[in-house]
């Protein structure tokens, strides 16, 4: 099977798979969302190491799958917010594990234990804040004692997906002046806006059936996710460089790894996020 049509595949199950797993059922939505943080957290983990560092990967995937969890159990009423206060003991148990460890820079593992909770946890763990106590657009399989809506998620990935769409065919097809080409050379200022201007117009197309936030906002969506999650696709390049690699990992054929997949994702989202809460 050549490389298009490997991608062309398994391309189409990662959207069966997104928008079936978070459309669904909130259930189904949660589970989704943790499968994809856990994947970028452990690949995240796996780059590091490759520079030599040591990074506690199962205590890191624990706290991380902890916050995620409070944040799903607190968004959807089941606890309180401040049950986030659990995550202390636990951050502060992986400090002191470090001390019985023999490592040569021991706070350099600690620094890239901890630093993808921030990078890919934090984004992912926003999810179902954004997805609970809200209106719009329901789930397929409906639950009438919570008030739950995956639109906003669902019509962020399309966004994602159109200007990841827009940005390969006028790259391809135009792309001469190169947006940073120390980082990643194959990026283009035309690939750029030719993702922007799709993003922009499925944003106007979808808006009235995605619901949550008005036209306006969706727009102003599809301008924060062609933006800052062309900064996220040149941040994953900047860790893999460092950590000597051509992909975050081979479990998507054709496509790399969760990182190469969502690095637009968990840069952009929180920005998504932000915005909504202050303006949605």
């Amino acid at each position: 099977m050549n490389n298009f049509f490997k991608r062309t595949l398994t391309g189409a199950g990662i959207v069966v798979f997104i928008l079936g797993g978070f459309w669904l059922h909130p259930v189904s939505f949660v589970v989704t969302g943790l499968i994809l943080l856990f994947g970028t957290q452990y690949e995240y983990y796996n780059i590091v190491r490759n520079s030599g560092v040591k990074p506690r990967i199962i205590p890191g995937l624990a706290a991380g799958i902890i916050i995620y969890v409070l944040a799903a159990m607190i968004a959807s009423g089941m606890i309180p917010s401040r049950s986030f206060l659990f995550i202390i003991p636990v951050i502060i148990a992986i400090m002191i594990l470090e001390l019985y460890r023999k490592q040569d820079k021991p706070f350099d593992t600690l620094a890239h234990t901890f630093f993808p909770l921030i990078y890919t946890v934090v984004p992912f763990s926003l999810f179902p804040f954004a997805a609970f106590s809200h209106t719009g657009l329901q789930s397929i399989i409906t639950q009438k004692d919570i008030t739950f809506s995956p639109g906003i998620i669902i019509g962020f990935f399309l966004l994602i997906w159109a200007n990841d769409t827009g940005a390969y065919l006028a790259g391809v097809s135009m792309g001469r002046h190169r947006l940073m080409e120390s980082i990643s050379p194959k990026k283009t200022w035309e690939g750029f806006f030719g993702g922007l201007i799709l993003a922009l117009v499925v944003a106007w197309l979808l808006s009235q059936w995605l619901g949550v936030v008005s036209r306006a906002g969706w727009i102003t969506i599809s301008l924060i996710i062609s933006i800052i999650g062309t900064y996220g696709d040149l941040v994953e390049s900047m860790l893999k460089r460092s950590g000597g690699v051509k992909d975050s990992g081979n479990i998507l054929p054709g496509h790399g790894g969760f990182l190469d997949r969502f690095d637009s994702t968990i840069i952009s989202f929180p920005i998504v996020y932000l915005f909504i809460s202050l303006f949605g």
